[in-house]
This record gives structure tokens, sequence and C-alpha cells, in this order.
């Protein structure tokens, strides 16, 4: 008979010759596939966002395939598919990874075009970064943080001016199509290389959900021919990619952004846009078959956004006062800026430039309504000298649009409206500015200081654009020291100020005698 310690010591010895232990891993199985979702059964272990692999679905694809756990149920898993759905077959096998969905992060990705889980779709070969991030984590607190204090210079005279943009700022973009949102984008991003030069660098990232391919391709062919390209950041959705990719597209280029601030840096991050992000949203909850609310949005389409934009931040000193700006678009219908999901991000944001439709074909560029926008930063988020000379200038241009509507029904008009039109008239025009032209903060200064103080008012408004072409040439060239303090201090002096109007004066003469010359001679060409 067999004794019971013989059973145990035989068992001790092959025990003991087992080095490796078997890692255990939570195995489930499809039972139903379609639209970009699945649902499995099993997966007991499965954590909320974790990446669940495909074994079955990769060896046909050619590469690893993967999903995200978003419903866990008592009995099932429902889980969105990152990449094409027809790979994935009932019965198939999925595992838990242990992981929650990451991308790689880090300056290895600056000047690349990458998908949402971070592989590269540029053809320059693969991204060697050496850190990676989860894409959901906690928004710093209030505790972490500072007021927003630092410009964010856009380049356009209009915002800097007027809406001024702070570091660690949330500011939405919104309107109708093509009203010229993604034009501001790109003008914002050419505009940090002068602050690269400068050795204060800001990094750009440009996410572009549910877009056109051609579209993103463009995009990034204009960054390239301006040289913006080396130190932003391209995360593309396109409308042909599943609505799981568009989904999680902005959560990963704020987890590439917040790597920038955690480490003392300053990014940018532009969502472009949010409310195609909302509709991928919808599409993988009703497919996922969670209760529909208002307009068929899931009841969480608020935290969605507001989770998302509450990680941008200016962080304390201690923490190296690093600072992520989120710039997200909304795409309005007919101008209605108070539906759902633009009145949801209004309220998330710390402010909101309205494009108007009326303003961008009367050749108004960019189509700033001056009365619906606003920057709950102020003038908090301008340097000094924009501060002096742009005091008024809202206000001013509120006004003019107020009394240009009331005007056309007026018969006559006293002296004091009329020269509120006139000044107005002026200072739209000194406010327009051409695409892919961001001007740098003196050149903003001295324009607007001539438009605010009344120089141009006695000239045809037609003259304004190209008085402003040919003086600040001219200001470079005869009064450097204007130029010189302006950009090394951000702010002028009383002693520079007299300056400046005795520039503008003395320009002014110059060009009103030559355009006067100019109009002359063609009357007598043409009596000729």
């Amino acid at each position: 008979m067999i004794r019971a310690e013989e059973i145990t010591s035989v068992l001790l010895q092959e025990l003991e010759g087992i080095e490796k232990v078997v890692e255990m891993t939570d195995i489930g199985y499809v039972i139903e596939v379609g639209d970009g979702v699945a649902r499995a059964y099993g997966l007991q272990g499965a954590m909320a966002s974790e990446l669940l692999y495909f074994p079955q679905a990769s060896e046909r694809l050619g590469r690893e395939f993967y999903g995200i756990a978003l419903n866990l149920e008592m009995d099932s898993v429902g889980i969105v598919l990152l990449g094409p759905d027809q790979f994935v077959r009932e019965g198939d096998e999925v595992r838990c990874t242990g992981r929650v969905v990451e991308v790689p992060v880090g300056k290895e990705l600056l000047g690349r075009v990458v998908n949402p889980v971070g592989q590269p779709l540029d053809g320059k070969g693969p991204i060697t970064a050496k850190e990676f991030r989860r894409i959901e984590v906690k928004a710093p607190g209030v505790v972490k943080r500072q007021p927003v204090k630092e410009p964010l210079m856009t380049g356009l005279k209009a915002i800097d001016s007027m809406i001024p943009i702070g570091r660690g700022q949330r500011e939405l973009i919104l309107g109708d199509r093509q009203t010229g949102k993604t034009a501001i984008i790109v003008d914002t991003i050419i505009n940090q290389k002068r602050f690269h030069e400068a050795g204060d660098p800001v990094y750009c990232i440009y996410v572009a959900i549910g877009q056109k391919q051609s579209t993103v391709k463009s995009v990034v062919e204009t960054l390239e021919r301006y040289g913006a390209m080396e130190y932003t950041i391209v995360v593309s959705a396109p409308a042909s990619e599943p609505a799981s990719l568009q989904y999680i597209a902005p959560y990963a280029g704020c987890a590439m952004g917040e790597w920038f601030r955690d480490n003392g840096m300053h990014a940018v991050i532009f969502y472009d846009d949010l409310s195609k992000h909302a509709q991928a949203y919808r599409q993988v909850s009703l497919l996922l078959r969670r209760p529909p609310g208002r307009e068929a949005y899931p009841g969480d389409v608020f935290n969605l956004h507001s989770r998302l934009l509450e990680r941008a931040a200016k962080l304390s000193d201690e923490l190296g006062a690093g600072s992520l700006t989120a710039i997200p678009v909304i795409e309005t219908q007919l101008g209605d800026y108070s539906a759902y999901i633009p009145t949801n991000v209004i309220s998330i944001t710390d402010g909101q430039i309205y494009l108007e439709p009326d303003l961008f074909y009367a050749g108004i560029r960019p189509a700033i309504n001056v009365g619906i926008s606003v920057s709950r930063v102020g003038s908090a988020a301008q340097y000094p000298a924009m501060k002096k000379v742009a005091r008024r200038l809202k206000l001013d241009m509120a006004r003019y649009f107020e009394l240009a509507a009331f005007a056309q029904f007026a018969a006559e008009l006293d002296e004091v409206t009329r020269r509120e039109l006139i000044r107005g008239e002026r200072l739209v025009e000194v406010l327009k500015q051409d695409q892919y032209q961001p001007m740098a903060l003196w050149e903003q200064v001295m324009i607007i200081f001539a438009g605010i103080n009344g120089y141009l008012d006695d000239m045809p408004a037609e003259w304004v654009r190209p008085f402003e072409k040919e003086f600040l040439p001219w200001v470079k060239e005869r009064y450097p020291e204007i130029v010189h303090e302006i950009e090394t201090t951000k702010d002028f002096s009383a002693e520079t100020e007299q300056k400046m109007h005795k520039a503008v004066q003395e320009f002014k003469e110059r060009f009103v005698a030559a355009r006067k010359e100019v109009e002359v001679q063609a009357e007598l060409a043409v009596a000729s």
C-alpha cells in the first residue's frame, strides 16, 4: 500500500522541477459581431476600457487586432473593435491583455501623422517612442493648477486683440461648415514657428476626427510647406475609419499633449471636430444598446467632452509650470449655436469664437462675430502692449455692428453716429487678414494703434489694407527701435508711444500723397 508521505514527496519533486509559472489569462468567445462592435461571453476579469486581443482575427488580418471593453455586463462584455469587423467571426477567441488603451508619447512623434493608437500613417517608418501613456487619465485638480495668464498668440489680429487665448485655456471655435474654422487652426500652428525660433516653443497636436482624408492630407501639406510639421503631431481618424477609432482619437491626442505639459513644456491641442466625435460616440453607444437620450445621444455625452477638456491646464510652478491649451471645434447647423452639442461644449470651455457665415460671405475674414464671441480669461492673457492698444477695440466693434444694422433704416444720422460708423468700417478693414499670414506682436500692435487712434478715418476704406501692407515694412526700416522694444519687452513706454504717433503721421502723409498722385495720373490717362 502506497503511503501518503510517498505521494507528497513525488509531487514536491515534480513541482520543484517546474521553473516557469504558467500565466493565467482570461479568455472569452465572440457570440455576436457586426457594425464595428462585438459581444463576447466570458472575460470575467475584464476592466473598463481594457484592450482585448483577438488571436484569430489577427491571423486573418496579418497584424495584431484589438478591441476595447466598453460595456461590462453580468454575462457578456460589449467590445468596440479597433479595426474592420469582417475579420472577426462568431466563436472567435478573445483574450484580456491586462492593459488599458495606451499610446506612444514624446518628441519622437513630432513631425509624424499617426492613427489614434499611435501607429504611423505617413510612411516614414516606425515610431521609436520610449514612453507610453493611458489615453484616459484624471484631470489635474485645482491645487495643481495656476491661473491662465500667459498669452498663446494665434497671429490673428481679430483674436489676439479682442478674444485672447492664454496658455492652459480652453477656447471653442464654432461655426457652420466652410466658414474658416480649420483656417484659424492652421494659422495658429504656423504662428508658433516664431516662438520656436525665439526659444519658447509651443508644441502642437492636431486631431482630425471624421474629416475627409484629402482634407487631412491638405492640412499636413500646408504645415510642411510652412515648416510647421517639425513641432506638430497629427492624429488622424478620418471618416473612413471605424467609429471606435474616431471615439478614442481626441483622448489619444490629449495623452500626447499631456506628456509635454507634465515635463514643463507648453503644448496646444486642436480637436477638429468634437461634433463628429459626439456622433461617433452616439453610434458606438447605440450599437452597444446603451439607452438613448436627447437627439439619441447617450446620457453621458456631456461627460464625454468635459473629462477630455478638463485635462487642459496651466500647472503650478511646483509641477514645472507646463501647460496644455485645448482648442476644440464644433460645427453648427444653419448658425444654431444653441443646439445640444454646441451648448454642452460652450458650458465646458473658457470662451468661444463664433464664425458667422454672413460675415464670411461678405469678405470679412476671419468671420468673427464680436458680439457672441468671448474669452472668459480676457486681458489677463494679453501682453501689455496689446492690452494698451486694444482696450476699447471689442466694445467699439460690437457697437459698430449694432449701429450698422440700425443705420440701414435711418434717413439721417447725427455726427457722432456717423463718426462711429466711419471708424468701425476702417477697423473692420484693419482686422481682415489673409490666410497663412499670421502676424508678429509688433505688427498687430502698430496697425491696431493706427486704426484705434483715428489715423485711418479720413481715408477711403479700400485704402486701409494697402496702407497696412506698405506701412509695416516701412516702420521696421525707419523705426527699428519701436519694433525692438515691443518684441523684447512686450510693452511700450510713453516715449515710444510718441514715436508711434510720429511714425503713423509721417507715413500717412507720404501714403496719401502717393495715392492721390496715382489717382490724378489715372484721371489724366482716361481724359487723354
